[in-house]
């Protein structure tokens, strides 16, 4: 991935403060990243910023009007590059009544208008390079795009069709790819079940050791149920390393139960600690928020139905039947192996998760006239037991958590979330702001 530093300014003003703020510019963004590509020095001419824009394509442009730069400079950058816009303002190094350094921030009233005319969406940042609040909205910019830049290579697999009434979840090949550049690939869930059938018993054992050694009391559900566990998931790893995909969604029910007599939940469970989200009941949209969440954490993310409202602890349970992945498991208990609670059919997984100080609740969902948008909500995972059969998260929602869950039903989202441990809502803000989705945020503290 390249990150293009594209400083510019003009020779008339204070290019002693001028040099220092790049220089320190620079550093930072060094930091933050080993893909910057930056100049040698301030581009101070059209002429300079053409030939340094030659042959350039970047996933990302950082534009920095180190002094003033008039709007002639923006519109050259937008007519060379394609990619998001990050726009820098420097703060005014000194205020003594003497002469204006660098005045960064009209020209940065000229760069916001000229993308606006070009109709670009970009984020801001206004500050100098030593201020924290500056790195926290860079490094957030540069996790936007590399989300971007996954989700463009995202090779997602759709297991069987959504159940009646669940159509929420279900996406086109052409709609994904247009918008994300995600190749969508559909299968039977018959063909999955299929390849289990072929499993050997031997295979199956090798299998069902390795899924002990992060599932806790498997040996206490039915042999044969964990024997086509485990050819199950046997199957999922080979058709995933296969066809070298990132993410799935499956069908789950009724199929599993009554074409093949054991449950998937525990299979997407372990998916989802080898580093492939895999949502259940078909939802393609719930794997790419479960996706989302896990690429700006680095751990595994929660998937479940928002299902109860305590007004007292201003929180949300999420809950699913027994999908949620392993190492999300409370310590104290683990992840516990159990039976589906309608179908009384193993295995599942059973806990309650571990708590979290910052969390963020998602949601790639659709309006009702079938544009993107996106759902954002900030919070803790509370230090609670499991709530139900299956597994659960308790979160602590910043903003209040009834005027959420009262906003979300009128709005007609879609009632699968992914929750994703640790606060990643500046990214995704800047994610939905880059692609040009809505952000529908729920981040600030409003009881």
């Amino acid at each position: 991935m390249q990150i293009l530093y594209i400083p510019i300014g003009v020779p008339t003003f204070h290019l002693e403060s001028a040099r220092a703020a790049f220089e320190n510019s620079k550093k930072l963004l060094n930091s933050l990243s080993g893909d910057v590509v930056s100049p040698e020095d301030i581009i101070l001419s059209i002429d300079g910023l053409k030939a340094y824009l030659k042959d350039k394509r970047p996933e990302l442009a950082i534009v920095q009007n180190v002094t003033f730069a008039n709007a002639a400079y923006m519109q050259q950058i937008l007519m060379a590059l394609g990619c998001p816009v990050l726009l820098w303002t420097l703060r005014e190094p000194v205020i003594d009544g003497g002469r204006l350094r660098l005045n960064s921030l009209t020209g940065a009233f000229s760069a916001g208008n000229m993308l606006k005319s070009f109709g670009r969406p970009f984020e801001y940042v206004f500050g100098s390079p030593d201020e924290d609040e500056v790195k926290k909205q860079i490094s957030a910019a540069l996790d936007a795009v590399k989300l971007i830049e996954k989700l463009s290579s995202l090779r997602l697999l759709q297991v069987g069709h959504t159940p009646e009434g669940f159509g929420f979840g279900r996406a086109q090949d052409a709609e994904l790819a247009s918008k994300f550049g995600i190749t969508l690939i559909s299968i039977e869930a018959r063909e999955l079940i299929d390849r289990a059938k072929q499993v050997s018993d031997e295979e199956a054992k090798a299998y069902a050791a390795k899924a002990g050694k992060s599932i806790k009391g498997l040996d206490a559900i039915d042999g044969r149920n964990v024997a086509d566990f485990a050819k199950l998931l046997k199957a999922y790893e080979d058709y995933i390393s296969q066809n070298n995909i990132g993410a799935l969604s499956s069908r789950c029910w009724p199929d599993f139960f009554t074409a093949y007599g054991t449950p998937v939940c525990a299979v997407l469970a372990l998916l989802n600690d080898m580093g492939v989200p895999s949502s259940c009941e078909a939802d393609t949209y719930g794997a790419i928020s479960m996706l989302m969440a896990s690429a700006l954490t680095s751990k595994a993310s929660f998937f479940g139905d928002p299902v109860s409202l305590d007004e007292g602890e201003n929180a949300i349970t999420f809950w699913h039947c027994g999908t949620g992945a392993c190492s999300l498991a409370r310590e104290d208990t683990g992840a516990l192996a159990g039976v589906h609670c309608n179908r009384k059919i193993g295995p599942t997984l059973e806990f309650g998760c571990k708590p979290c100080d910052r969390a963020t609740v998602l949601r790639l969902g659709k309006d009702e006239n079938g544009k993107f948008r996106l759902f954002i909500a900030t919070g803790e995972a509370l230090d609670k037991p499991k709530q139900f059969f299956g597994t659960s998260i308790v979160v602590r929602t910043d903003a209040d958590a009834k005027h959420i869950v009262t906003s979300a039903v009128k709005d007609g989202w879609e009632p699968h979330f992914a929750v994703a441990m640790g606060d990643i809502a500046a990214p995704l803000k800047a994610f939905a702001n880059f692609l040009g989705i809505e952000a529908v945020t729920y981040d600030a503290c409003d009881k």
